[in-house]
């Protein structure tokens, strides 16, 4: 039965990697359409010698977005970078420590630092209502900017739930290893009672044979 802390762990964990999921899934098909547009960019350019800078643009801010939000999906998931060389041949414990000091001295500052310097960024432009620098461009750079102090925010939210699930996987090591040693405790007390209520030579013949 699980305790009350690693129960909130573990649905905090849930929750955010639920939400990740979902846009992962989201980004999925934001790809698909960046597919297709950049496809109709080349046929207009090759087959009909015309083009669309606001569809050029379009494919820019669906890439940005895809690249830039699917940092969570993608640490979710497992697919980023690790030196697996020694990471899996760990123990789960050992897997665990790695997790939750790479979330803390690692992810959590990096993504701290990114948002904090890409919040007046994002803000400046939001501020002026930014657009593309061409007539025929797709308006709302805006929107494009604010995609770095968003991601660097997802990112850090499927890392607190990395650390909350490493966090798990500590206490629960520690607690199956505690009550390991509470029944180990109870059985010896357990049989030194049974043994102090045997006959004299009975608990003489008992100690003997015990090794």
């Amino acid at each position: 039965m699980k305790s009350p802390p690693q129960s909130i762990l573990l649905g905090t964990a849930g929750r955010l990697d639920r939400f990740a999921h979902l846009c992962g899934r989201l980004l999925g098909w934001f790809t698909l359409v960046m597919v297709l547009i950049q496809s109709l960019v080349v046929a207009l350019r090759y087959g009909f010698d015309g083009g669309s800078l606001a569809l050029q643009d379009a494919v820019t801010y669906l890439h940005g977005a895809a690249f830039m939000l699917g940092l969570a999906y993608a640490l979710q998931a497992g697919a980023h970078v690790r030196v697996d060389v020694f990471y899996r041949t760990l123990s789960a414990r050992g897997k665990a420590w790695v997790d939750a000091v790479g979330c803390l001295i690692f992810l959590l500052p990096v993504c701290t630092f990114i948002a904090i310097g890409s919040w007046q960024f994002a803000a400046s432009s939001w501020a002026v209502s930014e657009t593309s620098a061409s007539a025929d461009g797709l308006a709302g750079v805006y929107l494009l900017k604010s995609l770095m102090p968003l991601a660097a925010i997802t990112l850090a939210l499927q890392g607190v739930s990395q650390f909350a699930r490493a966090l798990h996987t500590l206490m629960q090591v520690e607690t199956s290893a505690s009550d390991t040693t509470s029944f180990r405790v109870a059985t010896s007390q357990a049989a030194e009672k049974t043994t102090g209520k045997l006959h004299p030579l009975v608990r003489e013949a008992t100690v003997e044979a015990s090794p």
